[in-house]
C-alpha cells in the first residue's frame, strides 16, 4: 500500500513516451513524405526546365510568334558581255495555316466553305485539290506550303481572291524564283537549282556558297488567340543577296556552237550526240562549251530529246536515268578515244625532242608492223614530208615518231600536257582519263597511243593540251568563271591566267602551227577552210572497239600564224548510211568552218577574195542603163538587163541589199519586175557551178562558205540555208556550205 502513490506517475510517463514515439514517427513520416514530394517536384522541374527546356521554349515561341523566312536573292550569272544567263526574280510562296482555317470554318459567321477555298486555290495555282485537302487536315500545323514561288501575276490573283472573300488562314510571303532567260543555252555549264533554291548542277552547284546569299527572317508576335499583333511587335532580319558570277562564255559563240552541234547530230544521225568547245588559246577561257542533246534550264526535269523520251516510254530507261543522261556534259563528264586529233601532241613532243624536224621524210606503204601486229593506214601515201604526214594523217608515220620518242619519254609528255591529272576546269564532275599504267606500257601500246587510240580522255583536257601545242607551249587551266562580284559590284575574285607550265618551246609551237595550217589548206582538214581566215587544224576518226562505230572529230585554231581561239568538235557514232563517209574531215570540219566567222576573229581578205565578199547593192533606179551598169561594175557586180528602155525602172535585188560580190544584178528597163515568189531548188550534192546555175534560174543568189579547193574535183554542196521547195522573195541570198566529199579522215 506504501507504493500506490507512484502508480499515476508511471502511467503518465508511459503516456508521454507513447506520445513522443507517435510524434517522432509522425515527424519521420512527414519528413520522408516531404522529401519524396520535394524530389518529385525537383525531378519535374528539372525535366521541364533543363531536359525539355529547348522543346518547351520552341513551343512557347511557336504559340507566341510566327517566323517567316525571307529568301535571299540568289546571285546573277552573266556572260562575258553582261548578258544574263541566270537571275532570281521576285515571286511569292503561298502557304496556309490549317489551325487557323479550322477555327475559321468552325465560326458560324464564316461565309465560305472548305470546298470553295480548295477549288479556287487549286484552279489559280494549278495544283491538285486533293493535296490541299490533305494539308488542311493537319490542324496542329500553322505552316503548309501550297505553291512554291508563284509568279507575280498568279500571286496577285490569289491575293485578290482572299481579300474579296475575307479569307484568313492563307498567306503569301515574298520569295525568289530562278529564271534562265536563254532557256537551253549553255545548259551544261550554268546548271540549275532545286525547289529550295539550292544549286544542284553546273555552276549553280559548284558556286553555291558564292551565289546563295544569307536568308532573312520576319518574326511576328501573336496574342493568346493566335492573332498577329501590331507591326510594332515585329522583328525584321534582312536577307543578304548572293554574289554574282561573270563568265568567260560568249552567248554569240555559244549559240552558233550549239546550233552547229544540233545540225550535225540531225544530219548524220549520231546515236550518242555531239560535243564542242571553243577556248581562248592564250588564257584557257572557255568561250563556248556544249553537248547535244541539251535541255531547258527552266524545266530541267522534262526530257527534251525525242530519243530519250521514247526510251522512257518504252521502258528501256527510267525517267531518272533519262534525266541523268540529258544533264551529262559530254565535254566534261565523259571520255572518248580522240583518234588522230591527238597527233597534234605526238607531233609537238617529237619536234621538241628532236626526233623529227621540218626536213624529215617518211615513206608509207599502207601499214606498219609493231610487236607482231599489223596497223593499217588510210592510204598508200608513199614518200612524204613532215607536213604531208600530218596532212595525210598517216598512222605509220606518227607511230614511228612515237616509237622514236620511246615509252618513257612519251608517257612523260602525256603527263606534262595535263592528261593524267585532268584539266582542273572550275566545274564539277570532270571524268578521269583512262590510261595504261607506266609499268605496263608496251611498245604496242605506244604505237596505238601515238595516233590517238586505246586510251580515253575528256574533250576539255584534250583541248587544253592541244592549245599548249600551238600557243607557245604553255599549258593553261580551262575556266568558265572570270569574276565573282559582290552585290555592290566589288570584285571578290578574279581568275589568274598564269600558265601551269611550259611544255614545249616557242620554236616547236611555231613548227606545229605550220604543219597544222598545211593540214587545212592541203590535207584532210580542207573542209575546215573559211574565206578570209588562216586556219590550222587536225581531223580525227577513232574506232570504238570492234563495233564498227566511230567518233569523228576536228580540232582547229585561228589565225594560224598567231592563234586567238581553238575549237574542238566531236560527233559520237554517226550513221554510215547518210551519204557521207564517216570521218572528221567530211562531217565535223564543215561544221567548224560554219562556226568560225562568229568567233570574233577579224577576217583578212586577199584582193580576189574582196571582190567576192558580201557587198551592198547600190540603188540605180532612175539612172540610165549605161550609168547603172557603170555604178554596179564599180562595186564588182555584173548586170542583166530585161526590157529595151533607156532608164532603169526597177532592179533585183533592191538597193541596199547585201549579196555576194561578183553576183549578177537584174535591171528592168521598161519591163515589169515579176512579183511572184521564187521556189528554193535542191542544191545539196551539186558542184558549185551547178548550184549557181540552179539558183540563178530560180531568181536567187548564192553565198558560198567552206572549201572550194580539191585535188580530185569532188567539192559539192553539203547543206543549204533554206529548205527545198520553200517560197522566198526574188533575190534572196541562199547560203550553201561546200566541202570535199573525198575526205576520209
Amino acid at each position: 500500500m506504501a507504493n500506490q502513490p507512484n502508480q499515476p506517475n508511471r502511467k503518465s510517463e508511459k503516456i508521454r513516451r507513447a506520445n513522443r514515439l507517435i510524434q517522432t514517427r509522425t515527424f519521420i513520416l512527414m519528413l520522408v513524405m516531404g522529401l519524396g514530394v520535394f524530389i518529385l517536384v525537383f525531378a519535374k522541374l528539372y525535366e521541364l526546365q533543363i531536359v525539355r527546356h529547348e522543346e518547351l521554349q520552341n513551343k512557347a515561341l511557336d504559340q507566341q510568334t510566327r517566323s517567316t523566312e525571307i529568301t535571299a536573292s540568289r546571285g546573277t550569272i552573266y556572260d562575258r558581255g553582261g548578258n544574263i544567263l541566270a537571275i532570281s526574280a521576285t515571286a511569292e510562296t503561298v502557304f496556309l495555316s490549317p489551325l487557323e482555317l479550322a477555327e475559321e470554318l468552325a465560326d458560324e459567321e464564316t461565309t465560305w466553305t472548305a470546298d470553295f477555298l480548295v477549288e479556287n486555290l487549286a484552279r489559280i495555282l494549278d495544283v491538285n485539290p486533293e493535296s490541299i485537302y490533305q494539308k488542311m487536315e493537319r490542324t496542329y500545323s500553322q505552316y503548309e506550303v501550297v505553291k512554291l514561288r508563284a509568279d507575280e501575276a498568279v500571286a496577285n490573283e490569289v491575293r485578290t481572291f482572299l481579300n474579296e472573300n475575307k479569307i484568313r488562314g492563307v498567306y503569301l510571303v515574298t520569295d525568289a524564283k530562278r529564271y534562265y532567260p536563254y532557256s537551253t543555252l549553255a545548259s551544261h555549264i550554268v546548271g540549275f537549282v532545286g525547289t529550295d533554291n539550292t544549286g544542284l548542277y553546273g555552276l549553280e552547284a559548284r558556286f553555291e556558297e558564292e551565289l546563295e546569299g544569307q536568308t532573312g527572317l520576319v518574326v511576328t508576335a501573336r496574342d493568346n488567340a493566335g492573332n498577329d499583333m501590331l507591326y510594332a511587335y515585329e522583328k525584321y532580319y534582312g536577307a543578304e543577296n548572293g554574289n554574282d558570277l561573270v563568265l568567260t562564255v560568249d552567248t554569240t559563240v555559244q549559240y552558233y556552237l550549239e546550233s552547229a552541234l544540233a545540225e550535225m547530230v540531225d544530219k548524220f544521225e549520231a546515236a550518242n550526240g555531239a560535243t564542242g568547245i571553243v577556248m581562248d588559246v592564250n588564257t584557257g577561257a572557255i568561250l563556248g562549251m556544249a553537248s547535244y542533246p541539251d535541255y531547258d534550264l527552266n524545266d530541267f526535269s522534262a526530257i527534251k530529246d525525242s530519243k530519250l523520251s521514247s526510251a522512257v516510254s518504252s521502258g528501256k530507261l527510267s525517267l531518272a536515268e533519262a534525266q541523268m543522261r540529258q544533264w551529262r556534259s559530254k565535254a566534261l563528264n565523259d571520255t572518248y578515244e580522240p583518234g588522230s586529233t591527238f597527233k597534234i601532241l605526238t607531233l609537238a613532243a617529237a619536234l621538241e625532242e628532236g626526233v623529227v624536224n621540218e626536213n624529215t621524210t617518211y615513206y608509207c606503204n599502207g601499214y606498219i608492223n609493231v610487236s607482231g601486229e599489223r596497223i593499217n593506214c588510210s592510204g598508200h601515201h608513199r614518200a612524204q614530208t613532215l607536213k604531208q604526214t600530218a596532212a595525210n594523217s598517216c598512222n605509220p608515220a606518227f607511230i614511228t615518231y612515237g616509237m622514236d620518242l620511246g615509252t618513257e619519254k612519251f608517257y612523260e609528255y602525256m603527263d606534262a600536257f595535263g592528261l593524267m591529272e585532268g584539266s582542273g576546269v572550275d566545274l564539277d564532275g570532270e571524268a578521269a582519263g583512262i590510261f595504261i599504267a607506266p609499268e605496263n606500257f608496251t611498245q604496242l601500246d605506244l604505237a596505238c597511243y601515238a595516233f590517238g587510240q586505246n586510251f580515253n580522255v575528256t574533250p576539255i583536257a584534250l583541248i587544253a593540251a592541244q592549245a599548249a601545242c600551238i600557243n607557245g607551249g604553255y599549258l593553261h587551266t580551262p575556266y568558265v568563271v572570270e569574276q565573282v562580284l559582290a552585290d555592290d559590284g566589288t570584285v571578290l575574285y578574279q581568275h589568274d591566267t598564269t600558265p601551269v607550265r611550259q611544255v614545249v618551246s616557242e620554236a616547236t609551237s611555231a613548227k606545229v602551227r605550220e604543219c597544222l595550217e598545211y593540214v587545212v589548206s592541203n590535207g584532210t582538214g580542207r573542209n575546215g577552210q573559211v574565206t578570209g581566215y588562216r586556219i590550222g587544224g587536225k581531223t580525227g576518226t577513232a574506232d570504238k572497239g570492234q563495233t564498227g562505230d566511230v567518233v569523228v572529230s576536228f580540232a582547229c585554231f585561228a589565225p594560224a600564224d598567231d592563234p586567238e581561239i581553238i575549237m574542238l568538235l566531236a560527233l559520237d557514232t554517226p550513221a554510215r548510211d547518210t551519204g557521207t563517209y564517216p570521218s572528221g574531215g567530211a562531217m565535223t570540219a564543215p561544221m567548224a568552218s560554219s562556226i568560225m566567222p562568229y568567233l570574233g576573229i577579224n577576217p583578212t581578205y586577199s584582193a580576189d577574195e574582196l571582190l567576192g565578199a558580201d557587198t551592198a547593192v547600190p540603188n540605180v533606179k532612175g539612172l540610165t542603163v549605161a550609168e547603172a551598169k557603170s555604178r554596179l561594175s564599180g562595186r564588182g557586180f555584173t548586170c542583166k538587163v530585161v526590157g529595151d528602155g533607156d532608164t532603169v525602172t526597177d532592179q533585183t535585188p533592191a538597193g541596199g541589199a547585201v549579196i555576194p560580190g561578183k553576183s549578177t544584178v537584174v535591171l528592168y528597163a521598161g519591163a515589169e519586175k515579176p512579183t511572184d515568189a521564187c521556189t528554193v531548188p535542191s542544191l545539196v550534192g551539186k558542184t558549185p557551178a551547178e548550184a549557181n546555175v540552179a539558183a540563178t534560174n530560180a531568181g536567187l543568189f548564192l553565198r558560198f562558205t567552206g572549201t572550194t579547193a580539191s585535188t580530185s574535183g569532188t567539192v559539192r554542196v553539203l547543206s543549204q540555208s533554206e529548205d527545198v521547195g520553200v517560197k522566198v522573195p526574188a533575190g534572196t541570198v541562199i547560203t550553201v556550205q561546200l566541202g570535199d566529199t573525198a575526205v576520209t579522215d
